[in-house]
């Protein structure tokens, strides 16, 4: 878990996504249509996605992607962003952690 909290460290918006998952897309660009620019770690392009896909599984996130950090606290995957939008609480959230000014 430790690694996974010092990637999303200092970031306001931090997505673990895989490149062919259709789901992280859609929150990928559900996040940047708000006009933020969220750090997306492809865990099948880096070097130690398989430890960190473990490490979000242990901290809940199952499956383990697309995982969505906000103001370094874990949000959750797509159902979770998906209910906050469609509460109208995602774009509050983006604002107090600093991902967008409106």
């Amino acid at each position: 878990m430790d690694v996974v909290t010092s990637m999303v460290a200092d970031r306001p918006v931090v997505i673990f996504s895989r490149t062919t998952c259709c789901m992280s897309h859609t929150i990928k660009t559900l996040i940047g249509g708000f006009g933020a620019n969220p750090t997306v770690y492809e865990l099948d392009e880096i070097p130690n996605g398989q430890q960190v896909e473990r490490a979000l599984q242990q901290m809940g996130c199952n499956p383990s992607v697309p995982a969505v950090f906000i103001g370094q606290q874990l949000i959750g995957g797509a159902n979770q962003v998906m209910s906050l939008q469609l509460r109208n609480q995602l774009a509050p959230l983006l604002i107090r952690a600093g991902a967008i000014w409106i």
